[in-house]
């Protein structure tokens, strides 16, 4: 593992947000520039001024709705596997994104107008509208892409996994269906990892988390499939979202719904809900409580 390049990620991770909103205001503002040169060239009969007004209230209400974006395309991941299920959710959210967008940068350009005695005039709504959102559903699938390329470029440089496949010639090295290792992809190197290395799992989304050594390596995978890849000896379910690895459990503490919160040698604490508290107790050779 290139520790410089690890080293230089975390430092990426604690300036993330501030380099987001950097790149999304140097992309809107360049934008506007070159949208406000083009405005002026083809419509030199106006003041020089209103170009860069329609442009600019234009790129600042679309500054403000990339959080929306991003809300929508966290609930409605846009990924190979699930985006024929998302793409209604989101032209939906794109109707809701011109909306605002629109009526949004009217507002502000009346406002402008007003500031020097002018009147301005966005004309019959309706067309009006139907141009704009040919325009603002362009602008939201930009947007989308370029938080989905985000994500990838972001897990491969926290690194991805894999389960190893079997050989073209020959037996397997190890069983497929029960892998004792992962195949670890990160910074453009690839090692392994031991399936007994694996402290907890979580899913998110269409992935699966594997947690090693304070580290996160997403697998491509359900949480319902990998359950029959893992040791039933070694790792156990405690909640619809969270496998752990037992040799790595601490502590279990009990809570007053039921649940319980497990504490991990790292330092982690890990939801245990009630449906799975009773298969921890007895793996512990205890008794289930009765409710």
């Amino acid at each position: 593992m290139n520790e410089q390049a690890d080293g230089g990620y975390r430092d990426f991770q604690r300036w993330r947000p501030s380099v987001e909103v950097a790149f999304w205001v140097a992309l809107y503002t360049l934008n506007a520039v070159f949208n406000g040169l083009v405005a002026r060239i083809d419509n030199a009969r106006t003041a020089a001024w209103e170009p860069w007004v329609w442009e600019s209230s234009s790129a600042l209400l679309i500054l403000l709705l990339i959080p929306f974006v991003k809300a929508v395309e966290r609930r409605w991941p846009f990924r190979f596997d699930t985006w024929r299920r998302s793409l209604p959710w989101h032209l939906l959210a794109s109707v809701a994104f011109s909306l605002v967008h629109v009526a949004g940068m009217v507002g502000l350009r009346k406002l402008a107008y007003g500031m020097v005695d002018q009147h301005y005039r966005f004309g019959a709504w309706w067309p009006n509208f139907g141009y704009e959102y040919l325009k603002d559903i362009r602008s939201y699938f930009v947007i989308v892409a370029m938080i989905c390329l985000s994500r990838l470029w972001l897990l491969r440089q926290r690194g991805e996994a894999k389960l190893l496949a079997a050989p073209d010639d020959g037996p397997p090295v190890e069983p497929v269906e029960r892998p004792e290792r992962f195949l670890v992809r990160k910074l453009g190197k690839e090692f392994l990892v031991a399936a007994r290395e694996i402290e907890w799992l979580q899913a998110a989304g269409n992935y699966v988390n594997l947690r090693v050594r304070g580290r996160d390596y997403p697998l491509r995978s359900t949480m319902a499939a990998i359950e029959t890849r893992l040791d039933p000896a070694r790792f156990l379910r405690v909640h619809r979202g969270y496998f752990v690895n037992l040799d790595y459990l601490a502590e279990i503490e009990p809570l007053d719904t039921g649940d319980a919160r497990l504490h991990l040698r790292d330092g982690a604490k890990i939801p245990c809900s009630r449906r799975y508290r009773a298969a921890l107790r007895e793996r512990y050779g205890q008794p289930a409580a009765v409710e």
